[in-house]
């Protein structure tokens, strides 16, 4: 039978237009079942129309005339390619090899000190002689349960056995505090945060081709420094305070925390309270000067302040972590903290759901490091431990205290005992009187100076409370006043200057520098002698022909 051409066309238009819908089963089918509707002839007239073999089209007839049940798939069960691990059935074993914990901690292992990305454990299958994809891997690792999983923090170590005690005395103690009206407060610091425009962690809605530029480098701007973050959560009102920090992390700074919270919002929150529970974490039990401000701050405020720290190694365990800081990181993601005033408006607009609101301000005083808190201060202090671990758990008291000064004059204006003995006359052309009274000008000088300085850093924003003194140098202002007259009357070296204060040339440099802007302002002038010195064995001749008592001599380094 001759199918006609005109036929043929149609059947080449029907095939177009159905085909790209089809899969490869169901154009076989559908072929084959115009080929046995056109009788004699069909299966060539529908494979030239359609391009197929006819040996494919007759394959289409014989699978319409079985008159099976449709198989719900394009393909027999068994055909197609088979699997990677199927086809090769030591695959599976090598791979396992590579990642199970027991063989990678063999020194022998090829991926013992390598990153177990899918792309390198295919190479080193491949190389192994099983030839297999980055992909392949990946599915195989999905296959026997593994999946991409960080590291867990489980491993605590040694735990105090009075953990969960001290865990249920807090919170008895809390109980009791908030059923009589009373705050409990949870304190804590948070990480600190440059300040300028630097990238922070997280993302932001935006118009796609108008990202937020930043610095490449975050290196702390010399200026504007760091914000500090110290706050305190009311556990009951789910309020919390921050106060923001720019010179340094001290006790003295925690607990003007408090105090500004206590003006600001507890003494008119708690109007007829007279006690407070402050629970921190296990970091500040053992520290002196924390104990000292909170005594202060009892008899100021007249409250009666218990403290209640947790357990070592539960600082995770703080209230203020979960409910006030971590919502705080989120409220400010992806912006840039670009000045101390955006980084404060960002943790006072933090909300949640649950209702909680923040108050935050900044602190720019100067809190002075290092401070010590002798036996006799610690005994005076009004303080009062519990029965149930007294170290973790006290109580300051309201109660007028003797105040203990400590001994001595200012040691910023006091000179390195080991190099006292060149302030003489003979060496430095001033009387003892005179010394004493240039070190006081040069240091009202710099105090001036440093003021001006911290006045800049804080957008000439008006000091709030009581000035400290900062970060104590390397020398004090007396050691580097007698370096000074060293390098300019004496005309010792830097280097030698340098050995004989236990510093760097390029510090002892500096420093005289510094030293000889502050005599400029005060309008003193040093005057060369008329011996000039090369060095330090010049320097313990001229001593010791001036009747000096000489110490051992230094040498420089040659």
């Amino acid at each position: 039978m001759v199918i006609p051409v005109e036929t043929q066309h149609l059947l080449a238009a029907k095939f177009r237009a159905v085909f790209p819908h089809l899969d490869e089963r169901q154009r076989r089918l559908l072929a084959g079942a115009e080929a046995r509707a056109l009788g004699h002839g069909g299966i060539r007239a529908v494979a030239k129309a359609t391009g197929m073999r006819e040996g494919t089209v007759s394959r289409g007839v014989v699978e319409v005339d079985s008159g099976q049940q449709p198989l719900g798939r394009a393909r027999r069960p068994g055909g197609g390619r088979k699997k990677a691990a199927d086809a090769n059935p030591h695959l599976r074993p090598a791979l396992m090899a590579l990642v199970q914990p027991d063989v990678r901690g063999d020194p022998a292992s090829p991926l013992r000190w390598t990153t177990e990305s899918t792309r390198k454990l295919a190479d080193e299958l491949t190389r192994a002689g099983h030839k297999v994809s980055a992909d392949t891997v990946g599915d195989l690792l999905r296959e026997e349960g593994f999946s991409l999983r960080g590291n867990v923090n489980s491993i605590e170590g040694s735990q105090d056995r009075d953990r969960a005690a001290q865990f249920h005395y807090i919170n008895e103690r809390a109980k009791q505090y908030q059923a009589a009206g009373d705050p409990v407060v949870n304190v804590d610091t948070k990480r600190k945060e440059l300040v300028r425009q630097y990238k922070n962690a997280g993302r932001q809605w935006r118009r796609e081709a108008e990202p937020v530029e930043v610095q490449t480098h975050d290196f702390p701007d010399q200026d504007l420094g760091k914000d500090i973050p110290y706050g305190n959560y009311d556990l009951a009102a789910n309020t919390g305070w921050v106060s923001v920090g720019t010179d340094h992390d001290t006790a003295a700074f925690a607990v003007a925390c408090l105090r500004r919270w206590w003006d600001a919002v507890g003494r008119a929150a708690y109007p007829h309270s007279r006690r407070l529970l402050v629970t921190a974490d296990a970091g500040g039990y053992r520290i002196r000067a924390w104990k000292a401000e909170l005594a202060a701050l009892a008899v100021e405020t007249g409250l009666e302040i218990t403290v209640c720290h947790l357990p070592p190694g539960t600082y995770k365990c703080d209230k203020i972590e979960h409910r006030l800081y971590s919502h705080i990181t989120m409220n400010w993601r992806g912006r840039p903290l670009s000045s101390h005033e955006v980084a404060v408006n960002s943790m006072a607009a933090t909300t949640t759901r649950a209702g909680l609101t923040v108050a935050a301000e900044l602190d720019t005083d100067t809190y002075a490091t290092g401070v010590r808190v002798s036996d006799e201060q610690m005994e005076a202090l009004p303080l009062g431990r519990h029965e149930w671990h007294g170290d973790w758990n006290y109580t300051l008291h309201p109660k007028a205290y003797p105040r203990i000064p400590v001994a001595g004059p200012d040691p910023f204006e006091q000179l390195n005992p080991d190099i006292a003995w060149l302030c003489h006359p003979a060496v430095t052309g001033l009387t003892a009187p005179e010394w004493d009274a240039l070190i006081a000008t040069i240091t009202m000088l710099q105090q001036e100076q440093r003021e001006a300085e911290l006045d800049k850093r804080r957008a000439h924003r008006p000091r709030k409370t009581r000035s400290g003194t900062g970060r104590r140098p390397s020398l004090t202002l007396a050691d580097r006043l007698l370096a000074t007259v060293l390098h300019h009357r004496l005309a010792l070296p830097h280097v030698a200057v340098a050995a004989l204060f236990s510093i760097r040339p390029e510090t002892s440099n500096r420093w005289i520098r510094d030293t000889r802007r502050l005599l400029q302002q005060a309008g003193r002038t040093i005057q060369p002698a008329d011996t000039p010195l090369s060095g330090l064995d010049d320097l313990y001749d001229f001593a010791t022909t001036a009747g000096l008592a000489v110490p051992p001599r230094i040498t420089t380094a040659s």
